[in-house]
Formats: C-alpha cells, sequence, structure tokens
C-alpha cells in the first residue's frame, strides 16, 4: 500500500509549537511507517519524518513572510496531484483546495476535516463527496449535508505525556489566546475559585488578548506563551485541571486528551466534541455556565488522576487512529 499523505504548510510537519493539524498529520504518517506502510510526506521541505519526504514549498508561511500562502499552496497541490498514480490513496490533511484536483486524477482520496467551520465551505465539500472519502474527527463535527466513511478520533502517543499524579494546586488554560478557546472564561473561573492559573499559548487574537487577557496578568494569573517539548508535558501535567471553556463547537480538542494522559481532569464547556471526550465525573466535568465550572473546580479533587490517563490510553492512543486508518483505506481499495 503506498500512501501519499498531503500536509497544510502553515506549520512544519511535525510543528515547532503551534499546528494541530500538522501535527496530527505527523502522527498518522510515523504510526502508518511503523506499520510497514509506504508513505510519502509532501510537506513543507523544513519538516522531520521517517517517511519519504517529498515537497517543493520552501517553508511554512506562518514562518516566513516570503512565503505567499495562496501561491505556495497551489504550487503544493499541483505537484502532488501530478504524481497521483503513483499512490494508491492520496490522503489529505490540508483541508478543501484539494478537492478542486479530485476530479483530474483516478487515486482514491480520503479527506480529514479538521473542523467544518461553516457552511460557506460547503460547496467545496458536497460536489466532491463521490470522489472523496471524508473522515470527521468526531461526531458532533459531522455536517448534515454530507457523507462520511467513518468519525476517526485523533490519538496521541502515549509515552510522550507521562502520568503526573500529583499535579499541583494551579489551573491550567492552553490553547490559542481567541474568544472561541475561553481565555477569558478561564481567568474568570480561577479568580472566582481563589485559584492561581497558568496560560499556555500564540497570540491569534491581538485585540481580544490586549483588551481581555493582559489586563488580567498578576501574581496568580501569569502567561507564558507557546511552549513545546518537554515545557508543554509539564505544563499540561503540572495542573490541578485544564479549564477549557469554550465558545464555540470545537471539533475535537487535542490539548484536552494530552491533558488528560498526564492525569490533569479537564473542566470543559459541554460544547461540540467535549461529551464525546470527557467523561462527567471520572475524567473531568462538563459545565454548562461560569458558575458551574465554578463548582467543578471545587469538586476537582473527586477525579481520579490514573481513571484519565487510562481512559487516554484505552480510547486516544496514536495506535488506535493509525490502525483505524489502515482499516478505511483498505475498505476503499477493496471497493
Amino acid at each position: 500500500m503506498k500512501i501519499a499523505m498531503l500536509a497544510p504548510i502553515a506549520w512544519r510537519t511535525p510543528p515547532r509549537h503551534y499546528g494541530p493539524w500538522e501535527l496530527v498529520t505527523h502522527l498518522i504518517t510515523e504510526a502508518l511507517v511503523e506499520r510497514g506502510v509506504d508513505v510519502t510526506l509532501f510537506a513543507t521541505l523544513d519538516s522531520l519524518t521517517s517517511a519519504t519526504l517529498d515537497g517543493v514549498v520552501p517553508a511554512p508561511y506562518s514562518e516566513d513572510p516570503s512565503i505567499d500562502a495562496k501561491v505556495w499552496e497551489y504550487r503544493h497541490l499541483s505537484h502532488v496531484f501530478a504524481q497521483a498514480d503513483r499512490f494508491d490513496i492520496i490522503h489529505n490533511q490540508a483541508d478543501f483546495p484539494a478537492h478542486a484536483f479530485a476530479p483530474l486524477v483516478d487515486t482514491p482520496m480520503v479527506t480529514t476535516i479538521h473542523g467544518f467551520s461553516s457552511d460557506r465551505i460547503l460547496p467545496m465539500y458536497a460536489p466532491y463527496q463521490d470522489r472523496v472519502h471524508y473522515v470527521a474527527i468526531s461526531d458532533a463535527d459531522r455536517h448534515p449535508e454530507l457523507r462520511y466513511a467513518a468519525t476517526i478520533h485523533h490519538g496521541i502517543p502515549l509515552d510522550d505525556f507521562p502520568l503526573d499524579a500529583k499535579g499541583s494546586d494551579d489551573l491550567l488554560f492552553f490553547g490559542r489566546l481567541h474568544p472561541d478557546k475561553g481565555a477569558a472564561e478561564a481567568i474568570a473561573a480561577a479568580r472566582a475559585s481563589g485559584g492561581a492559573l497558568d496560560l499556555y499559548g500564540i497570540v491569534q487574537d491581538q485585540g481580544y488578548h490586549d483588551r481581555a487577557v493582559a489586563p488580567e496578568l498578576d501574581a496568580s494569573i501569569r502567561y507564558h506563551g507557546a511552549v513545546g517539548g518537554e515545557a508543554r508535558v509539564r505544563a499540561l501535567g503540572g495542573a490541578r485541571a485544564l479549564l477549557h471553556l469554550i465558545n464555540f463547537d470545537e471539533p475535537f480538542g487535542l490539548s484536552v486528551i494530552e491533558a488528560m494522559a498526564c492525569g490533569t481532569p479537564v473542566i470543559a464547556t459541554r460544547r461540540g466534541s467535549m461529551p464525546e471526550l470527557i467523561e462527567h465525573g471520572v475524567t473531568g466535568f462538563l459545565v454548562d455556565t461560569p458558575a458551574e465550572a465554578v463548582k467543578a473546580i471545587e469538586r476537582v479533587g473527586e477525579i481520579d488522576r490514573a481513571a484519565c490517563r487510562r481512559a487516554v490510553a484505552e480510547r486516544f492512543s496514536v495506535a488506535r487512529m493509525a490502525d483505524d486508518y489502515i482499516a478505511l483505506y483498505r475498505r476503499i481499495l477493496a471497493r
């Protein structure tokens, strides 16, 4: 089986810090290679992989201002589809622009939809569903007008996220600083509970950061910027709870399962995929109001941190994710 894995080009694969789509692409690619699948990763040329790396984009457009996103995205896609007949399947991780090329080749195509942002993008999905096999990353993110080949939850390499059996007394926010992700709500909940809060993530909306986050920073509300590697793991594991008080229907939430893998319970707004990821009262709490979030913080000591890790090991391993994709590839090729 020969797979062309089409990565986005906003960030390197894997990303240095932020880049969830690129991170998932990396995890899938490496797990497939471990299982003996012949994978060619089409990504920025600074990417790191044990697969065969191919590409034309010198650097990620979010890191190198000389890279015009639209120009290089289409150059990237053309480079992949010009050699489509070399592969059994093209696995697209790079959103809907690739669908424009799907009718021009015979190679079957899989698209992992990393979040169906709005009905405005439906014209680049619905007309192509006879050619492209769509994968949802949660049942909550399925669009009623599309046919899906599967729902495949993301997985993470458990060994990269060791259990921190004790955590700390401090609360955690981990995500981009944007109104969708609820940093202001996390700050308010932490203040109301009397707890300290550490915030990690890129500033995606500078106005929001300046208006809702920066004025609140003090000795107990601390912003650390984006982190990767060991610092990321320490942040995820060394907390009393992750506050994930989102304001949108989040399609998945990698930081949620990463935190739980480290033993950190998650307090999340009951929206989007959160009920699929969190078992209420076992791995965290699902809340509907700010008052419920504060009460959940008070109850978080009831959660067994080892149970959080077990839940991730059982349901959200990278091995399970890879096996699910291989099973999908085989079903497609058997047709």
